[in-house]
Formats: structure tokens, sequence, C-alpha cells
């Protein structure tokens, strides 16, 4: 059963591998892992797609340790143990730094910036060439709203991004999967996942526009399609898909 549900996500995310072509012959893929159903998911079905695509790719974990107390990534390491898969961990003091020292009034926003620094040093030291992120279909249409509503701007991360500063490109193959079929599949597939302890978690202006969008889909239950549709119409830079069939040399 298992390994029927495995299967059919995994088509989902090759999908967006294919349409967008986020995978290319001899990549090296760190999947950056903190822990949720989101990083823990994109793993268990990367690390699938790569024993059949007819690209050779291989799949590594990284995760950049926050310093939050009660954090214990042990599962994790287990988990990667029993697939075969190297895992990096990195511990920080970014959580000391955001919110004992810095006392930030904006933390999401430094925090980010550090996170990517901390990413940004690992990629670079172990030869990585592609740096899979968890953002899903949901994640999609809410930041697309956080800058609409909040900078008045028509902006969006893009399925694939090339990073001058550390030369690696960022994938994001969850795209074409919702927040809750992740959740479900999942919690089938008993995947080991690290609660997150931080303050912001539940008071950040993502988790508004979420709530936003939850009570809106109540009288437009299509919303949430209609605005990733849009962005694949319009199209936001980066958006529109490849919907040929993808040529393998």
């Amino acid at each position: 059963m298992s390994n029927t549900i495995l299967n059919n996500f995994t088509s989902t995310v090759r999908k967006a591998v294919d349409e967008y072509h986020m995978i290319e012959e001899g990549d090296k893929i760190a999947v950056g892992i903190s822990g949720g159903k989101d990083s823990m998911l994109l793993l268990a079905s990367l690390h699938h797609l790569s024993t059949f695509y007819p690209y050779h790719f291989e799949v590594e974990a990284v995760t950049i340790d926050l310093g939050f107390d009660g954090m214990d990534f042990t599962p994790v390491k287990e988990y990667c143990d029993k697939l075969g898969i190297r895992y990096v961990l990195e511990k920080t003091d970014i959580r000391e730094i955001v919110f004992d020292i810095r006392k930030e009034d904006n933390p999401c926003a430094l925090c980010a910036k550090m996170r990517r620094g901390a990413l940004n040093n690992i990629i670079n030291t172990h030869g990585f060439t592609k740096l899979a992120l968890g953002h899903h279909f949901d994640d999609a249409v809410e930041t697309f709203m956080l800058s609409l509503v909040f900078e008045g701007r028509l902006t969006c991360f893009r399925p694939v991004t090339y990073m001058d500063r550390s030369g690696v490109t960022q994938i994001r193959p969850l795209i074409y999967a919702g927040e809750q079929r992740v959740a479900n599949v999942a919690k089938a597939l008993e995947l080991p996942i690290v609660e997150n302890p931080c303050p912001m978690d539940k008071s950040s202006k993502r988790y508004e526009i979420k709530n936003m969008l939850r009570e809106m889909s109540k009288d437009y239950p299509d919303l949430k399609t209609k605005v990733f549709g849009a962005l694949q119409r319009y199209p936001m830079p980066g958006w529109e898909p490849d919907r040929n069939r993808r040529e393998y040399e």
C-alpha cells in the first residue's frame, strides 16, 4: 500500500520536474530538510524518483539546525540511513542571534537570510549542483498573495531559480502538490516529523494570508487553483511550464 501511495505522489513530483526541466544528468541534489512534512516527503519522493528517472542524479539531505530547544533530528538521520542517503546536519546559533541578541521586530526575514547563508556554505563545501526546497502549491499561492496584499507587487518565487552567488540552482518539485495532500501522504508513509517550536510559526504575515485564503475559499472553492493558474498563464517570470513531453538525451 505504501509503495502505491509513494508511486502516485512521485508521479506528481515528476510532472513538475519534467515541465520545468528541474533535473539534468549527473545532478547532485541537496534536499533542504527542516524536519517538517513538506521537506521529508520531498526527500522520500526525490529518492524514489532517482531509482527510475531517465537522468541519473544523486540525493543528499541537509538540515540547518537553528538552535531551538527540543528539536531532535535523530529520527531524520535514521530515516536517511534506512534509504542510504547521506545526511548533513549543520548546527547554528541563528535562534540566539535573531531572538535574544538582535531581538528583531521582523525575525522571519533575518532568520531566512541567515539560513540561506548557512545552506550556501554547505552547498559550496559539498559540491551540490541543485538545492531542492519543499515549497508546495499552497506556498506559491500564499507567496503571491503576500506580495500583492502587503507589498502591492505581483511576484512569487520561481519553480527553478539560478543563484548567482552560490552558482547553484534552486528547484521546487512539490509545486503541483497541495498542502493537505502532502500532509496526508506524509502521514500514510509514517515519515518522521520534527515539530517546529518557532514562536513566529502562528503569528507571521504568511499565517495571516493562509487564514484569509481559507476563509475566502469557503465561498470560492477554486480560488487557490485560479491564482495558481494565473501564475502560469500570465505568466509570472519563470512560471510558464513546458507542457510538451520532455525529450531525454
